[in-house]
């Protein structure tokens, strides 16, 4: 995959960017860089090995970000983001031998179940709300589950880590989406350490998506800390509606 044209690395320079912006502010940066990546010729594992490296990047800045605003205490989320990566290294393992293809067909309803719900619910995530678990233990359930299942498939997972947030721990939005970020950084760098060893991340191209995954998450970031509830939640409805549309596509083509 050497001989990948100029026009290339331009058009996934903006691709990059545009994911990094979305994903900052509402998750599914995948769902726009991975297609894309395969469309312009990388086989599968090079495109998800790419995409892995670049996305981190992005997610890294935007984590920074909401911690330098106020929106993220790194302390609080430091114990969960170690549970959550252990949790994201056994999804992986085994994908290794359970086949992901049962579950790829449940994702785009319960997507669907989280979208309806936020939708008819005008006032969830405008504040903080009193949280119907613990936080131990709603960081131990989902922290393993949503965990486990980014190490094992991934689609949507930033969509769940918000609605969990926000429905569940009881978070206004905007914390939500900067907790998810971590918490997603952390499920993402177990991943990135396997592809990393099994050479299959195009490092210029991926350094190229990179830094425009980082100007695209630092803008996202910022769009979240000065706009109000209503555009967050705006974006996140777009984005999950996005990723239900993809996923269903891709089960039915």
């Amino acid at each position: 995959m050497d001989d990948l044209s100029l026009w290339i690395y331009i058009a996934m320079f903006g691709v990059a960017f545009v994911a990094g912006f979305v994903d900052a502010i509402a998750g599914g940066g995948g769902l726009i860089t991975i297609p894309m990546l395969m469309a312009v010729g990388l086989p599968p594992h090079a495109a998800l090995a790419t995409n892995k490296f670049q996305a981190l990047c992005g997610t890294a800045m935007a984590s920074w970000h909401f911690a330098r605003s106020g929106l993220l205490d790194f302390r609080r989320v430091f114990i969960p983001s170690l549970w959550v990566f252990v949790c994201s290294g056994l999804g992986s393992l085994a994908v290794l031998s359970i086949s992901p293809e049962y579950l790829r067909a449940v994702i785009p309803f319960l997507l669907i179940a989280i979208f309806l719900y936020v939708l008819f619910s005008p006032k969830l995530g405008e504040s903080d709300r009193d949280a119907k678990l613990k936080p131990f233990i709603f960081y131990f359930i989902f922290g393993a589950a949503i965990g486990f299942y980014d190490g094992f498939l991934g689609p949507g997972t930033g969509s769940f880590w918000i609605f969990a947030l926000v429905a569940i721990l009881g978070l206004e939005m905007k914390k939500a989406v900067a907790q998810t970020k971590v918490l997603n950084l952390a499920s993402n760098v177990f991943s990135f350490i396997v592809f990393a060893f099994s050479g299959n991340i195009l490092w210029l191209l991926g350094i190229t998506m990179a830094i425009a995954q980082i100007i695209g998450a630092r803008l996202g970031a910022a769009m979240v800390v000065k706009k109000e509830v209503h555009f967050v939640k705006k974006v996140f409805l777009i984005a999950v509606f996005a990723s239900i549309c993809k996923l269903i596509y891709d089960l039915v083509k």
